[in-house]
């Protein structure tokens, strides 16, 4: 077996397994409060796993370490979030409100990309339909949006931490994206027509 095919297989492993623990904590909670706010979250991890499985391969993929830092740093510490049995800052029904906000710009950009949905920055072909005509990354902007729900309605300082390095390393690895994705004339395009990267109007 070759070391690419080793590589792919690992990812997918550990992806199905952070998948895992998540679930087990978040259905924990649900079980125990009635809050439906980290369901949402599994929901939307749920399709990172099954378009995990079925993606085409990449014409080019970035493999330098620091795009193997950002995406696991990414991917990862999400699963490290725990539940806060001392309530949210907010009633539930406003975070899960917000949380299907999220999760539904996540299933729009990942619905959209299909098979080209990726982990690790690569180029699976260019994808400028759907919400991807508002921002170069609606499924990261569903990330921090369902992230942020989350730590309103679980408030821990771990949560903070947590999300400080999920959310840079999400940043940073939809930077890496563009920056291997510029060398394409028609993703140049589609940055000239889309110039937001999350936030219309922000950033």
């Amino acid at each position: 077996m070759s070391r690419e095919r080793v590589n792919e297989l690992a990812s997918r492993v550990v992806i199905v397994v952070l998948f895992t623990a998540l679930s087990i904590n978040l259905l924990g909670d649900f079980l125990r409060t009635g809050h439906i706010t980290g369901l949402f979250l599994i929901a939307s991890e749920a399709l990172v796993v099954i378009l995990t499985i079925a993606r085409r391969p990449a014409s080019l993929v970035d493999r330098s370490f620091l795009a193997a830092i950002v995406t696991f740093a990414s991917m990862a510490t999400p699963a490290l979030l725990r539940s806060a049995d001392t309530g949210g800052l907010v009633p539930d029904a406003a975070t899960a409100l917000v949380s299907m906000v999220g999760l539904a710009l996540i299933i729009a950009g990942k619905l959209t990309l299909g098979r080209s949905f990726g982990l690790v920055p690569a180029n699976r072909g260019v994808v400028a339909r759907g919400p991807y005509t508002f921002v170069r990354h609606p499924i990261y902007a569903g990330y921090l949006t369902t992230h942020l729900a989350f730590l309103i309605a679980h408030p821990r300082p771990w949560n903070l931490a947590v999300l400080a390095v999920a959310d840079t390393a999400l940043v940073l690895r939809a930077l890496r994206e563009e920056r291997l994705l510029a060398a394409d004339i028609e993703y140049e395009a589609y940055c000239s027509r889309v110039g937001w990267h999350l936030v219309p109007g922000v950033f």
